[in-house]
């Protein structure tokens, strides 16, 4: 990686940052303008300004030297003046620009301190709740399910418990596998393995597990199903385990997770 993309990068807002971590993530503008309730007009303006601090001409390039910047960041040995933040946490945004960036890369966010289990594990969640909160039906008295849609949900909450599971065991290989292929297309077994190691194993052995909420997220292009579990762990009480799954070839793959 030059020093100059790296300088680039340092340039950017963390605003522009998540921008850019949608984007290679598949999302265009229209779509990163929906999740993070804003408009599209405020995204290009985004989007231009970072394509000038990188000296690129297209938004999807700036993109991937980003992804390559901070993919390089997580794995290497943090700086001294970090303290105990984790991998996958926030990083604090610059006092000029706002509230922080949902997605990010190494660092302690100020204001919600929240563990991510993986590289670039949770693209879409915080938008994808802010979206289903803003949605006209989101208030309107629920429907009794059907007996297909209780099966369906046993089904995303039983394997998100099986997924955790595997975590629980260190059993990175096999709960890699349960991913989507949009996961598998930005992250390696080994990646998904060193910073599994990093971010669940202080966590310690699992003293219980209880299962608090599943939501359904109307996102493209078929919708999401995000389930909570209330855990605790040797060394992190009361956590809140969240796992969000995709219909994928006939079945259900995770997403993203996230411990906090």
């Amino acid at each position: 990686m030059s020093i100059r993309v790296k300088e680039a990068v340092s340039a950017l807002t963390e605003k522009e940052k998540q921008t850019l971590r949608l984007m290679v993530r598949g999302h265009d503008a229209k779509s990163i303008a929906r999740s993070l309730g804003l408009s599209v007009h405020t995204i290009n303006e985004r989007l231009r300004d970072a394509r000038r601090k990188m000296a690129v001409s297209s938004s999807r390039e700036a993109a991937r030297l980003l992804l390559d910047v901070e993919g390089e960041a997580q794995l290497s040995p943090a700086p001294q003046n970090l303290g105990d933040s984790q991998i996958g946490e926030d990083a604090a945004g610059a006092p000029d620009d706002g509230q922080a960036a949902p997605i990010g890369g190494a660092g302690r966010a100020d204001r919600r301190p929240a563990m991510l289990i993986g590289v670039l594990l949770m693209t879409l969640i915080l938008g994808l709740i802010a979206m289903a909160t803003l949605s006209p039906g989101a208030s309107a008295p629920q429907a009794e399910p059907t007996d297909a849609q209780t099966l369906a949900n046993a089904e995303t909450v039983e394997t998100a418990r099986r997924f955790l599971t595997l975590v629980d065991a260190g059993r990175w290989d096999d709960s890699y596998r349960m991913f989507g292929a949009a996961f598998h297309k930005l992250n390696t077994p080994q990646v998904w393995a060193s910073v599994s190691e990093k971010v669940r194993v202080p966590l310690g052995a699992v003293s219980s597990r209880r299962f608090l909420s599943q939501q359904d997220l109307p996102a493209p292009p078929a919708g999401y199903i995000v389930v909570k579990f209330r855990t605790d762990f040797a060394n992190k009480d009361n956590a809140t385990e969240t796992v969000t799954l995709e219909r994928e070839n006939d079945g259900w793959q995770v997403v993203g997770v996230m411990i906090e």
